[in-house]
């Protein structure tokens, strides 16, 4: 039997939004691919930047739409920027939480005292986003940071997108207290190493896969730890993203969705100056690249990739050069 993509790896880190939903909806074929994975014996770990919610929520909206999932596979940007805090100051030391319910649950659980008011001498002050985030408290924020807290940030996602449009994130919230106070705040969220870290001591993956559909935080987080990742195009990346990324933003492998899992690996082979995959072939004719083929266009845009990442081995190609590409693929 010839061997599938995830069997090199032993344990999944998975973004959720654009990968295994979408809002309150399932990625077609995301809960499936992934009871199939953890039959299979491979560990699946849920790993956002989100900071609202709790392990124990995400892991009930994951088993509703028929995820395996339960709350010590879920992992948080609050439980990084808590164990961030944790390993700096003595237990229970007081942290001024401004963000919601799922950043206090992780503050606490690392044995910390969440705490409301600059008032009672925060040693930090962590932010994450909440729907109910108000001006009162990022004024106490401010006032702690201005005395000497530690500013830490679950994220810095400047946007989140929602049923309704891109609405601002935790990074956009947190410039107001690192405006007012002129300190920028430490990150534990993707694509900085402490929520990789907390995934792998969570886990005790030895060979992780990073599943996710943003180059700039999923991707990045896998370059920067030196693990592999799958970029899946049920998310916000488009073709032209790809195509023009930079290194630390190219992906190990590109699929459509999740199903990728279960097939074998789909290399891309270099034949002189052109690259081929599947049917497809991707060349340089000057300043441009042209694809040509028939199949499956996720196969040409494996093609069109390695041309286009081995012409700009220092950075992004012009998107002029690739309007054919994107215009032949018609993802």
């Amino acid at each position: 039997m010839d061997s599938v993509l995830i069997d090199s790896y032993d344990t999944l880190l998975l973004d959720l939004d654009g990968v295994v939903y979408l809002g309150r909806q399932a990625v077609p074929g995301a809960p499936e691919a992934l009871v199939q994975a953890r039959d299979a014996g491979v560990r699946l770990a849920y790993v956002t930047n989100n900071a609202s919610r709790t392990p124990a929520a995400i892991a009930e909206h994951l088993a509703h739409l028929g995820a395996p999932a339960t709350p010590d596979d879920v992992v948080t940007s609050a439980q990084a920027a808590a164990r961030l805090i944790a390993e700096r100051v003595p237990p229970g030391s007081p942290v001024l939480v401004v963000g919601g319910m799922g950043l206090r649950s992780a503050v606490r659980a690392r044995g910390l005292r969440p705490v409301t008011t600059a008032a009672e001498e925060p040693v930090a002050v962590a932010q994450g986003i909440s729907p109910d985030l108000s001006y009162g408290l990022l004024c106490e924020g401010t006032l702690a940071v201005r005395q000497g807290a530690w500013f830490v940030a679950a994220n810095a996602d400047t946007t989140m997108p929602t049923n309704r449009g891109v609405l601002p994130g935790n990074g956009a919230m947190t410039r107001v207290i690192a405006t007012a106070t002129g300190v920028a705040p430490v990150v534990a969220g993707k694509p900085e190493p402490p929520l990789h870290r907390e995934s792998m001591l969570r886990t005790g993956a030895e060979r992780p896969l990073i599943v996710g559909d943003r180059l700039d935080t999923d991707i990045e987080a896998a370059t920067r730890a030196g693990v592999d990742s799958l970029l899946v195009l049920t998310g916000v990346t488009g073709p032209m993203d790809l195509l023009t990324a930079p290194p630390e933003h190219r992906p190990t492998h590109i699929a459509a969705d999740l199903s990728a899992l279960h097939l074998p690996p789909a290399p891309v082979a270099q034949e002189g100056d052109a690259w081929t995959r599947a049917g497809w072939t991707a060349g340089w004719e000057g300043d441009r690249l042209r694809l040509t083929g028939v199949g499956d266009p996720v196969d040409g845009l494996r093609a069109a990739c390695a041309a286009a990442w081995a012409r700009a081995t220092g950075g992004p190609v012009e998107e002029d050069g690739l309007k054919q590409v994107v215009e032949a693929l018609d993802l």
